[in-house]
């Protein structure tokens, strides 16, 4: 079949975001689909097409057996609202036209931005085409439970996540409670498919040669935070766990933030202005050194803002990574990472904005190398066992190809197939 995928934010393993949609794409290149991506220029993401010029507003190049068309909208975590507002509405307008120009079999709208679903609403109804809503955060309950994002804005998203819920041949989900919103939109129960974030067991693991960042002495336990430095991921109580630690006269704990985002240099300056000499920021890493710094590592910090809605309708790509890389999870996120955590056990969650008890948590494995061993080995087990991406793979595309079944001008009901919810 015919596949247009579309994912403003996709990049491939060379690049320093997450690479999700290369993996979903490729499987279902495997088996037997042409695939069309369409991006857009997203800060760390590498696409493959670097090396050609933009014409006409975008460039297009096959990568990976994947025919690749990158438009020329840069946008990244560091813009403020309004900039990427605009970036969000200037790739739907872009995606359009080639949603609307061949007879697709199926089209993936995969969100945030939301925005994406625009060219595949346009589809169905104008073509008929199916196509399957791909729900990686909830908008706009996500912006709202956060706050400071204009009313205006979320008004706007309203209408715009209930149809493409509702009109979505299938929606996949990345964890219960994203998909318990999609229902509560209108979706039918029995089109939403639960498909979680998945550990890329090749490229992370016990077989990465380690890597450490030059200020960090041979004798320091490295605590790495790898993502987002955004207002949602609560950074700010990391510096302060950092704070306390370096109070308490602690001198075995390195804390390593690598990742970019609109509160890095608020970050980096309170770093400085406090003397906390225990952080070290790291610029974004491509997937390979970063597989080689969390194998130079002994604990992976899982860090969000206190928001309540973050519990459920949050699944973070970074915390698969230190599964996969058989690293001690502290983790400050309630809910499903919690449960996740008390697999095995594989790590420590504490209580949301408690910057002492996560010091705490993070000195204690500093000073227990027996313990983050056995919950390392239980972090890699449960990445084997539950999480290996390219299992989840074979499930996200056997709902693409239910959803390509359905061909009426509605996107119209396709059971898709329920394996069993992960969460």
């Amino acid at each position: 079949m015919r596949v247009l995928y579309l994912h403003q934010h996709f990049s491939l393993p060379a690049g320093a975001t997450a690479t999700r949609a290369f993996a979903m794409a490729r499987a279902l290149l495997a088996r037997g689909h042409a695939v069309t991506l369409a991006c857009g220029r997203y800060a760390g993401a590498t696409t493959g097409l670097e090396s050609l010029a933009f014409r006409g507003g975008r460039r297009t190049g096959r990568v990976a057996g994947l025919d690749l068309v990158e438009f020329a909208i840069p946008c990244g975590n560091a813009q403020g609202i309004a900039a990427r507002s605009a970036a969000f509405l200037a790739f739907a307008a872009a995606a359009a036209p080639l949603a609307l120009r061949r007879s697709w079999d199926v089209v993936v709208a995969s969100s945030t931005p939301l925005t994406v679903a625009l060219p595949a609403l346009l589809a169905a109804r104008l073509r008929g085409t199916p196509f399957v809503f791909e729900i990686r955060d909830p908008w706009p309950e996500l912006p709202r439970a956060l706050g400071g994002v204009p009313r205006p804005l979320l008004a706007a998203m309203e209408p715009l996540a209930t149809a493409a819920c509702r009109r979505a041949a299938a929606v996949v989900a990345l964890s219960e409670g994203m998909a318990e919103t999609a229902i509560a939109r209108g979706a039918d129960p029995g089109r939403v498919a639960v498909v979680p974030n998945g550990c890329d067991l090749d490229l992370f693991g016990p077989q990465v040669a380690p890597w450490r960042p030059p200020e960090a002495a041979s004798r320091e336990v490295l605590a790495v935070y790898a993502g987002a430095h955004g207002r949602a991921n609560g950074l700010d109580r990391l510096l302060d766990a950092a704070a306390w630690l370096q109070a308490r006269g602690e001198r075995h704990l390195r804390l390593v933030l690598a990742g970019e985002g609109a509160e890095k240099p608020a970050l980096v300056a309170r770093a400085a202005r406090e003397g906390l000499g225990n952080v070290t920021f790291l610029d974004p890493l491509p997937k390979t050194r970063l597989a080689a710094l969390l194998a130079g590592s002994q604990i992976g910090v899982q860090c969000l803002a206190p928001v309540p809605a973050f519990a459920e309708w949050t699944a973070p790509n970074k915390l698969m990574d230190y599964l996969a890389a058989g690293l001690p999870v502290v983790s400050n996120l309630p809910g499903r990472a919690a449960r996740l955590l008390a697999d095995g056990p594989c790590g420590v969650s504490v209580p949301p904005g408690d910057a002492a008890a996560l010091g705490a948590a993070l000195a204690a494995l500093a000073a227990d190398p027996e313990r983050r061993r056995r919950l390392g080995a239980a972090a890699r087990a449960q990445a084997v066992r539950r999480w290996d991406r390219r299992l989840l793979a074979e499930r996200f595309c056997a709902v693409v190809e239910a959803a390509a079944r359905s061909r009426d001008a509605a996107g119209a009901a396709a059971t898709v197939p329920q394996p069993g919810r992960a969460g």
